[in-house]
């Protein structure tokens, strides 16, 4: 008899406890690579497929660079240790800062690599309803499909969000000394929508 490892490994992974369930990587791809929407073919659950199109995207989604600015206070994170923001700053009424300490007073267009200071034109924090930190790929799932919880977005919408934005493309591009995402934008995008075209299942909370 033949045994899927693949579907084997996911089922294993959704059965762990929550605070043990963070980005348990399905495909058997290295943590900092992302694996094809077509390495899942072979399981045959069409729901286990879904959930694992996200569980795998969840490496992306759980990794410094994105939790970093999605954190569950009101001051974001830096570093691949996810530190506390140095200076002390904080969130802000809507997201760039406050009124003596905005974001783009030091965050500029782009990566300023002699201070080693990230850059992008429209750097902020996400809104607070949109924490990522501490929660399990399951429930950053859950959250991401409600336009409650997800900025207001379709699912439609995440996909050219997660696979097109700019800001979050920073991600794959963060400068000297910070990781990147897993991975490519262009894969995520690829997960994300197969995710989304696949009944957007969640993995277990």
């Amino acid at each position: 008899m033949r045994i899927d490892l693949r579907t084997t490994l996911f089922v294993a992974a959704v059965a762990l406890p929550a605070n043990v369930l963070t980005a348990y990587a399905v495909s058997g791809v290295a943590p900092d690579s992302l694996a094809s929407v077509e390495s899942f073919a072979s399981i045959s659950d069409p729901a286990l497929r879904s959930a694992a199109y996200f569980t795998e995207l969840g490496k992306v989604l759980t990794s410094p660079r994105c939790l970093n600015c999605h954190p569950a206070g009101d001051r974001p994170r830096q570093g691949d240790t996810a530190r506390l923001h140095q200076p002390p700053v904080e969130r802000g009424a809507d997201g760039f800062g406050l009124p003596a300490m905005r974001c783009p007073i030091c965050h500029q267009a782009a990566n300023f690599e002699p201070g080693r200071v990230p850059g992008n034109p429209i750097w902020h924090l996400a809104p607070r309803e949109m924490a990522w930190e501490g929660k399990t790929v399951g429930e950053i799932c859950a959250q991401i499909k409600d336009p409650a919880r997800n900025g207001n977005r379709s699912l439609a919408s995440l996909v050219e969000h997660i696979g097109e934005d700019h800001l979050v493309g920073w991600a794959w591009a963060p400068g000297a000394g910070r990781k990147p995402a897993p991975g490519t934008q262009q894969q995520a995008g690829e997960l994300v929508e197969a995710w989304v075209t696949s009944g957007a299942m969640c993995p277990k909370p």
